[in-house]
């Protein structure tokens, strides 16, 4: 994806690799096995990224027109990409929920930043959007690899089918439009930023969809994905981070979310997935200070801040946090989303400069 404004594409899962470590680990073999296969793919994947960014991947004819451009693709159980078409922009649905599913969520991930932020796609400029469903076996987890979706069916054991939640499907595309703007490093605290902001619109595009005010919300991340054995609700909690799950095999939700308990790691990137809990519980505080629709306010902040040009590749949460700030005032005064936003990275105990 150099081909494109020189920015990098990263390889981003909705399942982090210390809950695949975890479940890998596992004393039962229909457990273990299924993650070690996953983890060997997206070690493969993460490479075949780099390797386009090298070489530079083929430029993709875009419109900017308002309208969505979605293919839903099948591998069949296999892990060739795209795969076999088998739904295009307006055709009826078919008897396969799994594509349907990835549709609607591609087509209610492009209309809410359509509608509320006058975005068009991921690029602002009428990208098509791509997903590949089915893909290969027992694979437990969905990913932006740069140009397009991907998901796996899940192990029916541990992880269910990864269209089934909405925010799965916009957290994943929302890693597009951070590629196309702020483009923040997938490293410690900016990676963590960049996992966080696909956490805030994946759940802003399950609000929408569902009509939700931020009050009526259960600001789970990945609700629905774990299988019945689990013992858990998500994979994450953007209202009390660290409470997703709490299982035997998968271990306890490590996320903190405050300052206070920030996690130093050289794993899953520096900890963008655990670390992320602090800016998502901000934004939570924000939100449900606001009332209302969260994705009006609070999210028009967060929206302005990463497409604002202001926000570096290596900004802190310091940074972003200052820069929230900024975008309060300057959107709505000296009113009560300057306040909500301010005392929200207080209470996670990020300074704002």
């Amino acid at each position: 994806m150099t081909t494109h404004g020189g920015f990098e594409p990263v390889f981003c899962t909705i399942v982090p690799p210390h809950v695949l470590d975890k479940l890998a680990q596992a004393e039962d073999s229909s457990l273990a096995g299924p993650a070690r296969r996953t983890l060997q793919r997206d070690a493969y994947e993460r490479t075949q990224r780099r390797l386009t960014t090298v070489i530079g991947a083929s430029a993709v004819a875009a419109t900017a027109d308002g309208k969505p451009r979605r293919t839903v693709h099948d591998a069949r159980h296999g892990t060739d990409l795209p795969g076999h078409t088998v739904r295009g922009e307006g055709d009826k649905p078919g008897k396969d929920a799994t594509v349907n599913r990835a549709y609607a969520g591609l087509g209610a991930t492009f209309e809410l930043f359509l509608k509320a932020y006058r975005r068009d796609s991921i690029d602002g400029n009428g990208l098509p959007l791509n997903a590949t469903v089915h893909y290969d076996r027992d694979y437990n987890n969905a990913f932006w690899n740069g140009e397009q979706m991907v998901f796996g069916d899940g192990d029916g054991e541990i992880f269910l089918d990864f269209t089934i939640p909405i925010d799965v499907i916009g957290h994943e595309l929302a890693h597009g439009v951070t590629q196309y703007t702020a483009n923040l490093t997938y490293f410690g605290q900016p990676g963590a930023l960049n996992e966080s902001l696909s956490d805030v619109f994946g759940a802003l595009i399950k609000q929408y969809t569902l009509g939700q005010t931020a009050a009526e919300a259960d600001w789970l991340i990945g609700a629905g994905l774990l299988a019945p054995r689990v013992t858990g609700t998500a994979l994450r909690s953007m209202k009390e981070p660290g409470t997703a799950y709490d299982d035997d095999v998968l271990g306890k939700d490590p996320q903190p979310a405050t300052m206070d308990d920030f996690v130093r790691t050289g794993r899953d990137n520096g900890g963008v997935h655990i670390n992320s809990g602090i800016p998502n519980h901000a934004f939570y505080l924000a939100a449900t200070a606001l009332g209302g629709h969260a994705w009006e306010r609070a999210g028009q902040v967060w929206y302005d801040v990463l497409t604002g040009g202001e926000l570096k590749q290596q900004a802190m949460f310091t940074d972003f946090a200052t820069l929230t700030v900024k975008a309060a005032r300057e959107r709505f005064g000296d009113g009560e989303e300057l306040d909500a936003v301010s005392k929200a990275w207080e209470q996670v105990g990020v300074r704002t400069l």
